[in-house]
């Protein structure tokens, strides 16, 4: 049954609806650059997470950010979102609006005790929106219950937040980056709190946004998993260790490298400066 909600997104079609491209269109030569990150490090106060990023995101990538527990892979997701500012460097978004770039964080920064049903939830993806798909008109109102049922969802759409299960309520938030129709989707460690079969489906549920063409990174744990499901790959330990096809970035020889650089972090360290080739 988790798989059956996923069955209106299988009669997609490969036309991309809005944005023009049709099936073909993304060869990886022709693809238009959506996000470049140049020479970026970014933190919290005079404390750099994420030393000297360089690289590129283009329409239709579908992209894991990977690395050891603090390797700032929470902070970069944060940073494409447009809720930090790089301490140096810059992200160029080719003229994205906010409501181009959809956010979902960790489950644990969902305030599950504020009074709001999964249908209000699901709304919040409208927000900053205009014109026909305003959060108040009935279009608006029938996208969001379209999302609701695309995560199997709506017969608990008058539930409250709270009393979802973990899996309920990130597959509500998951309806909310739907309603929201982005073109750059951003994930933090969207597998948490959900069984092996939704996680699947959630996965099915981003590869068909990349085939669409929108562009989507996720924070991922599961080696295993990225490899079988995403085409690319960022490891990182605060800096980069390598980027591109997953299979090439998810080596034995780089993990290690990444384990190793996380071993000698200097936790209290202020200045942030380029490491020597």
């Amino acid at each position: 049954m988790a798989r059956g909600w996923l069955a209106p997104l299988r009669r997609l079609g490969w036309r991309v609806r809005g944005l023009g491209l049709a099936r073909g269109s993304l060869e990886p030569g022709m693809r238009k650059p959506l996000v470049t990150l140049r020479n970026v490090t970014v933190g919290y106060g005079r404390r750099p997470a994420v030393h000297h990023l360089d690289g590129v995101l283009h329409a239709g990538d579908l992209v894991a950010i990977a690395g050891p527990n603090g390797a700032g892979k929470t902070t970069l997701i944060k940073a494409l979102a447009g809720a930090l500012t790089p301490l140096e460097g810059s992200i160029e978004r080719d003229a994205l609006k906010r409501r181009d770039i959809a956010y979902l964080p960790q489950l644990a920064e969902l305030d599950r005790t504020f009074p709001l049903d999964v249908r209000g939830l699901v709304s919040m993806g409208l927000f900053g929106q205009s014109g026909a798909f305003g959060r108040n008109t009935s279009a608006g109102r029938n996208r969001v219950e379209a999302a609701i049922a695309k995560v199997g969802l709506d017969s608990l759409a008058d539930r409250p937040i709270g009393a979802l299960s973990g899996g309920q309520a990130q597959r509500a938030m998951f309806a909310r980056v739907i309603a929201q129709d982005a073109r750059l989707i951003l994930l933090d460690e969207p597998l948490n709190a959900v069984d092996a079969r939704t996680a699947e489906t959630l996965l099915d549920l981003a590869a068909a946004w990349s085939t669409e063409g929108r562009t989507v990174v996720a924070v991922l744990h599961d080696h295993d998993r990225i490899r079988a499901r995403l085409r690319q790959a960022l490891l990182m330990a605060r800096e980069m260790i390598a980027w591109g096809p997953t299979n090439k970035t998810l080596t034995a020889e780089n993990l290690i490298r990444a384990r190793q650089m996380a071993e000698g972090w200097n936790e209290s360290a202020e200045r942030c400066e380029r490491s020597a080739a």
